[in-house]
């Protein structure tokens, strides 16, 4: 796991210098500074100091890189519920990189591992991890990540004559209406299951 412990300029220093080289290897500090608009390149040096006690750049074949557990979807160790909603902990696993057609790299792009089967009519089964891209709105049809009633859970969004509600998709479960709130906190764009 990764050490985050950084500063706001720390972490703007690094999430820039992701856009800015990816995968790639590092260039100098000096190239860095002119790109990055310093006046010193010692300026660098002391971000770069940082980033490689937190592990966030290694050295591989003589060049600095951006480690490569950076990249890719966030896994939760806590699961969703795809019956009943539960109150999940939000605890970083590690991250897990995709196919890039999954915008994986794009930091509202988590995934979840299902516990349950109320969406196996919708393909998705017990121990599926569910690429969530992070929104507040879903369109009728959309299986999302809601928050309903003080917990999450992974359901078919609809909607019908101003009535908002969530459908599993196994018929052995009820529809969810929500007797709060119901708050979107991202759509499901694809799923991963190992064979």
């Amino acid at each position: 796991m990764l050490n985050l412990n950084l500063s706001e300029k720390q972490k703007n220093f690094f999430e820039n210098l992701k856009k800015a080289y990816g995968k790639e290897p590092l260039p100098s500090f000096e190239k860095i500074a002119q790109a990055f608009g310093f006046k010193h390149k010692n300026s660098v040096w002391q971000y770069f100091n940082k980033l490689k006690e937190c592990d966030l750049i290694i050295e591989k074949n003589g060049k600095f890189i951006i480690n490569p557990d950076c990249f890719g979807a966030i896994l939760f160790t806590s699961s969703v519920r795809a019956g009943f909603a539960t109150v999940a902990e939000d605890s970083i696993e590690k991250r897990v990189s995709l196919d890039e057609n999954f915008d994986l790299d794009n930091p509202s792009v988590f995934m979840f591992t299902v516990s349950g089967d109320s969406m196996v009519n919708a393909g998705i089964f017990d121990g599926d991890k569910v690429i969530v891209k992070k929104t507040p709105y879903a369109k009728n049809g959309d299986i999302v990540l809601a928050f309903i009633d003080n917990g999450y859970t992974l359901k078919t969004y609809r909607q019908k004559d101003g009535k908002v509600w969530l459908q599993p998709e196994n018929p052995e479960y009820p529809i969810i209406e929500p007797k709060e709130s119901l708050t979107i906190f991202g759509v499901a764009t694809g799923i991963a299951r190992q064979l």
